[in-house]
């Protein structure tokens, strides 16, 4: 008996990834459907098994922060893969090119002229209340102009299908090493698929990382010394710091390894003694990153560092200071962001964003708690939000009272009817999962983006919660076209690497 996908019913008024109706796969998803389609219970059994054990065996985890300490656990993953057309793609991608072009234009704009300030078009106090404003960043020109380097911009789809932008990450954004990884367990778990559709590889990701970052040094070298600074093996995101490392032929180092000379020169530790350093890739906070000029008693980062980047010695991506249009209170002026500096409409919306510090708005959220989800402007991974629906009344009550005491720091939102995807919950059954999609985009000289990105799927049923630390797991996603696909040896080739 194999996956009984007539039995499989999409939720009515969410849009389904892979089918459009009971019975009726979309046209990108047809030919894996009459895969799956084909393969017994045991078959399928054996694939999640042959996942499950491949995951351990490359030893791929994610940490989960607990008061009882820190949990390393195996990286949850459902081997039904969501697939997006091509067509769907090219356009999603240039919409967030243009995102991120816009938002390094307005932040290289705050630390300059501030002029989208003078202009009206954002209020001044936004600005002057924002967390991750650096002052230490002021009058500073990172070469291209570009402080957000690499940028995790996470998307959902509602029930119309559209694609909407929900956040954008452009502190130190994480995840594209399980978007790699989960490519890599699926063509171990059923690589008879790649020979039978047309998937779009994502194994170029290192390399075009590694590039990007080698266009950042200040030093006209033929191979400039880059390297990874991470906070240390206790860190959630160790695994993506040492994975990248490995795969971009980069240093993996920490605070300790590296020294600022009296040449305001960044120098790394090695055997041979000190090796300049160009760039650093570095998965540290801004608040860390420097004793001399941030906290005090940060042991993570490197004393004199920001020296050396004002000095123009050393690239840091991303940039410090680039969290300024991290926050959620910029998010909602993003597509006036857009117009305002490239003259272009949007082409990915947002969602509709009520801001709290307007009176009329936030006497809007105040009387709809229960229909709106309440995040705060600085938080990430899903932490101190309020679901409406499936709040408390006291729990209600208390974003009401943080928000009155606060509202520069809330907005709030719609509850989305967030898109669906088959995902396996037993030894052939399939169910609807919600999910979202986290694409990365890279800009230095030129930029790139991903071809998909880190699915996340929520894999509680019902629930829309999707971060792996609360309970959230992974999928891998395929770009497909109606094209055939190349021959073995060509497909074997193309996914080198993956």
């Amino acid at each position: 008996m194999s996956i009984g996908w007539k039995e499989y019913a999409p939720h009515e008024g969410y849009f389904d990834e892979l089918f459009s109706s009971p019975g009726n796969p979309r046209q990108p998803a047809k030919r894996l459907i009459n895969y799956l389609s084909s393969l017994s219970e045991e078959d399928i059994l054996s694939r999640k098994i042959a996942a499950e054990s491949t995951i351990k065996e490359m030893g791929v985890s994610f940490t989960v922060y607990t008061e009882g300490g820190n949990i390393d656990r195996a990286w949850p993953f459902d081997i039904v893969p969501r697939v997006i057309s091509r067509s769907q793609w090219d356009k999603t991608a240039a919409g967030l090119k243009q995102r991120l072009t816009a938002l390094n234009m307005f932040i290289d704009d705050l630390y300059h002229d501030q002029k989208i300030i003078k202009d009206g078009i954002i209020p001044e106090f936004v600005l002057k209340q924002s967390k991750n404003y650096r002052k230490e960043c002021e009058g500073v020109s990172p070469r291209f102009g570009v402080w957000a380097h690499i940028c995790g911009t996470d998307l959902v789809r509602d029930g119309d299908g559209q694609f909407y932008v929900l956040e954008d990450n452009l502190r130190v954004p994480s995840g594209v090493s399980y978007m790699l990884e989960n490519r890599s367990i699926m063509k171990r778990v059923i690589p008879e698929v790649f020979e039978k559709v047309n998937i779009a590889p994502v194994g170029d990701y290192p390399e075009a990382l590694f590039d990007m970052l080698s266009s950042l040094s200040p030093r006209r070298v033929a191979k400039p010394v880059v390297v990874v600074l991470t906070p240390g093996i206790y860190n959630s995101a160790y695994f993506e710091h040492a994975f990248l490392a490995q795969r971009m032929g980069a240093e993996l180092i920490e605070g300790s390894d590296l020294v600022v000379g009296d040449d305001d020169v960044v120098y790394m530790k090695t055997i041979a003694g000190l090796e300049r350093v160009d760039v650093i890739y570095r998965r540290i906070d801004d608040l860390y990153l420097d004793p001399e000029v941030f906290m005090p008693d940060s042991t993570l980062g490197v004393p004199g560092l920001m020296r050396a980047w004002k000095a123009g010695n050393v690239a840091l991506a991303n940039a410090p200071g680039a969290g300024v249009a991290d926050d959620k209170v910029v998010y909602a002026y993003v597509p006036a962001i857009i117009k305002y500096y490239l003259g272009e409409e949007p082409l990915i919306p947002n969602v509709e964003t009520f801001l709290c510090y307007d009176d009329k708005q936030r006497e809007y959220v105040l009387a709809n708690l229960d229909k709106l989800v309440v995040k705060p402007a600085n938080e990430s991974g899903g932490y101190g939000m309020l679901i409406g629906p499936h709040s408390t009344k006291k729990e209600r009550e208390e974003f009401a009272r943080l928000i009155k005491a606060n509202p520069r720091n809330y907005i709030a939102q719609p509850t989305l009817a967030l898109s669906t995807a088959p995902t396996l919950v037993g030894k052939n059954k399939v169910e609807p999962r919600h999910l979202d999609l986290r694409p990365f985009i890279l800009q230095g000289r030129d930029s790139y983006v991903t071809t998909g990105g880190l699915t996340r799927v929520a894999m509680k049923k019902g629930s829309l919660v999707v971060n792996s630390s609360q309970g959230g797991g992974s999928k891998d996603t395929w770009i497909v076209d109606g094209v055939a696909p190349k021959k073995a040896a060509d497909a074997t080739a193309e996914g080198k690497g993956e």
